[in-house]
Order: C-alpha cells, then sequence, then structure tokens
C-alpha cells in the first residue's frame, strides 16, 4: 500500500538522520529530519491523501520475485554485519567521537546562510510558498469540481 511505503520511507529517513548524528554531522541530520521528514514526507502523504483511490484490487499473495527480493535483502544485511563487525574488530577507534567540532560547523553554515547567501536563501522560501498555494489551490479546485 502507499500509505505502508510512505511510512517505511519515513523510517528510511530517520535511519539516515540517525546516521549524520553518528558521524557528527549535526547540521546534515537536523536538516534531514527538518526538511525531509517534516517537508517532503508531509508533502507525500497529503498527496496520496488528495489522490482518489483505485478501483483495482491487488493481490497480497508473495510472488517469486517478493520472495527471492527478502532473501536477498536479508543477505545484504548479514554481509554488511559481519563487514561492521570485522571492521570494529580491527579498528577500536571506529566508534570514538568525531575530530571536527561540529558546533563549529553549524555556526559557519549559519552565519553563510544569514550574509553570503540571505538573497537565495529567500528565493527558495518563496519558490516552495508559492508552489505550497498553488499544490492547495489545484487540489482544492479539483475537490469542488468533484462535488459538482
Amino acid at each position: 500500500s502507499v500509505v505502508r511505503s510512505a511510512f517505511c520511507l519515513l523510517a528510511t529517513f530517520g535511519g539516515t538522520a540517525g546516521l549524520f548524528a553518528l558521524l557528527g554531522a549535526d547540521f546534515l541530520a537536523m536538516a534531514q529530519v527538518l526538511i525531509y521528514v517534516g517537508g517532503i514526507l508531509a508533502l507525500i502523504l497529503f498527496g496520496v491523501m488528495l489522490t482518489q483511490r483505485s478501483k483495482t484490487a491487488f493481490g497480497h499473495a508473495p510472488t517469486a520475485r517478493a520472495i527471492g527480493t527478502g532473501l536477498l535483502g536479508v543477505v545484504l544485511t548479514a554481509a554488511l554485519g559481519i563487514q561492521l563487525a570485522f571492521t570494529a574488530a580491527d579498528n577500536p577507534m571506529m566508534l570514538d567521537k568525531p575530530v571536527v567540532d561540529p558546533a563549529g560547523q553549524t555556526r559557519d553554515i549559519g552565519e553563510l546562510l544569514m550574509s553570503t547567501y540571505i538573497l537565495p536563501f529567500e528565493m527558495v522560501s518563496m519558490v516552495l510558498l508559492a508552489a505550497l498555494i498553488g499544490a492547495a489551490f489545484l487540489a482544492r479546485r479539483t475537490q469542488d469540481r468533484e462535488e459538482a
């Protein structure tokens, strides 16, 4: 189902943000949460809710392709886990804190966004606002036509 896929996408975006946080890239982790989880995924869910449901019924019986894909996922996950275990055993410093100060990076990015790149930053926000208003207008107009 599309809604289930959207929630799996939420878990994927959350996992990516977690990886960024573990790597010490706090700005990228928060941007991932705010932009992708808070914005993009919400737009996808609204789009799913605003579209009409298909009249066709999909079967729920697993096919050979689905079973093969599931087995491939299990094998790749096991291979990744084994590789991670060997890498961590060979290099115990791998799990230490990062050398770079993340607070300094975030401050530098913020200063650049609010000084050098303020005009492109504001232009992107206006384009996104116009797109949101246009999408709401189109969805409302389509809904009004269906009711009439």
